[in-house]
């Protein structure tokens, strides 16, 4: 998708590799398509950014809203897949073009004020996440592991610390992103009961509204577990490392194909919670998800026939949302990281060795151990999730508003400054994300 002005050229060579080899075969007609080889090669920041984002507050959301609600709001996943995919590009081609982090290009670009701003907007955004996500590995674990949940969460941040201040992350997050495959008992589970599939498609393709305080409540929530601002900053710096390591920097096609790969990866298993959600709890009259077991029973169908099928479901559910958890955490607490070290003209980077990044490391476990601490505050971490979920909607709206003009500046972009598609899609994200919050607002007042 040619979202930047389309005069850019991403590369000399556009039909070779990153590492300048030839990665495409003939086609017979004189053009030449890229090799299986290849394209897995170029998966990466954007294929992690959309795994990270079905992290446990999107799954503790997205099933909230298809027990609550059914199909009602099964239509947000096809309407944001473009716009997610519009405001990661955009973030991405910031990075890759400037070699710079969001934060940074708001430093030298916007006010010393603005930027502070922004900043604690993400870090208060990504503390209430951190620590709801660490609440949320608590309890799961705590379904399969018969310790309590309290030692667990400590257990787990202690974990994720030392993998990501001691191991590559790139290591790291090659091993963690396979256990993510843990998603696929949505989708097939979806197959397993019996689904009113032409409902499915028209509750994809037509909106519903519901004008009360709960409705706008969760789809504020569900806007914003999708389109949340930890991902920006993250991908931005992302793109930035990804290029240290290059000869020259990454084309863009590859950091698009990158983008959409995970986008789509990551709005597809959206769509298959919300239904299987919708289709086991909603149509037994459970509406409220209180706790990690009742989320794990929307499974239970995908192993019913089997002995101890309650048992099979929270041990899938649990290895799903301990996967993402380790995956997404260390996402957040990077996030928050990038954009104070950029802002203080620190040392960034999970690259830097201990000794190099003290302060980079440092706000990462900072950010952990408060995120930690949220959790004895006698908070149920499920309602948490979804909480924090609405937490990054609102913070969301005036980052969108920040990216969408430095991505479309000439002196920052040069030729790879936004077009009209990128443009039109970030503006239509930042108006329906305001809109969310406004009408969840209003529909409070009048209640």
């Amino acid at each position: 998708m040619a979202i930047s002005d389309p005069r850019q050229a991403d590369s000399p060579h556009p039909d070779q590799g990153p590492a300048g080899t030839d990665s495409t075969r003939g086609t017979g007609n004189g053009r030449r398509r890229p090799t299986l080889r290849y394209l897995i090669g170029i998966l990466g920041p954007g294929l992690i950014t959309g795994a990270a984002d079905d992290d446990p507050s999107g799954i503790a959301t997205y099933s909230q809203t298809g027990a609550q609600f059914g199909y009602g709001q099964l239509w947000t996943v096809l309407w944001m897949l473009p716009l997610v995919t519009a405001v990661q590009e955009a973030c991405g081609r910031i990075g890759n073009v400037t070699g710079k982090g969001l934060a940074r290009n708001i430093k030298d670009h916007y006010s010393l004020r603005t930027l502070r701003l922004l900043v604690v907007l993400l870090a208060a955004a990504n503390l209430v996440n951190i620590g709801a996500d660490i609440g949320a590995l608590g309890a799961s674990a705590a379904l399969i592991i018969h310790l309590p949940a309290p030692a667990l969460m400590v257990a787990f941040t202690l974990l994720i610390l030392t993998l990501e201040i001691v191991v590559s992350y790139r290591r790291y997050a090659r091993v963690l992103k396979w256990l993510t495959v843990s998603l696929l008992a949505y989708p097939i589970t979806a197959f397993f009961v019996p689904e009113p599939w032409v409902t499915i498609l028209r509750a994809t393709f037509v909106p519903h509204i519901e004008f009360s305080v709960a409705f706008f409540f969760v789809i504020t929530a569900v806007i914003g577990t999708t389109i949340t601002p930890y991902m920006f900053f993250w991908q931005a710096s992302q793109e930035v490392e990804e290029n240290q390591g290059r000869a020259s920097r990454r084309p863009l096609r590859d950091m698009r194909t990158d983008n959409a790969t995970g986008m789509l990866f990551s709005q597809a298993t959206t769509w298959f919670i919300i239904i299987t959600a919708a289709t086991v709890l909603h149509t037994a009259h459970m509406t409220t998800i209180s706790t990690a077991a009742d989320a794990a029973r929307a499974l239970e169908p995908l192993v019913r026939t089997f002995p101890h099928s309650g048992e099979i479901a929270q041990g899938l559910f649990a290895l799903g949302i301990v996967s993402l958890g380790m995956l997404a955490i260390p996402v957040l607490a990077g996030s928050t990281s990038y954009a104070l070290s950029e802002a203080r003209g620190k040392p960034e980077g999970l690259n830097l060795k201990p000794a190099q990044g003290r302060y980079f490391y440092g706000v990462i476990a900072a950010s952990m151990v408060i995120g930690l601490c949220l959790n004895f505050s006698g908070v149920n971490p499920i309602k948490a999730l979804v909480f924090a979920s609405v937490v990054n909607g609102v913070v969301a709206v005036p980052l969108i508003w920040f990216i969408s003009r430095l991505a479309a500046r000439q002196d920052v972009m040069g030729a790879a400054r936004s077009g009209w598609l990128s443009r039109g899609l970030l503006g239509v994200t930042f108006i329906g994300m305001t809109g969310s919050i406004v009408a969840l607002l209003a529909s409070y007042l009048t209640s």
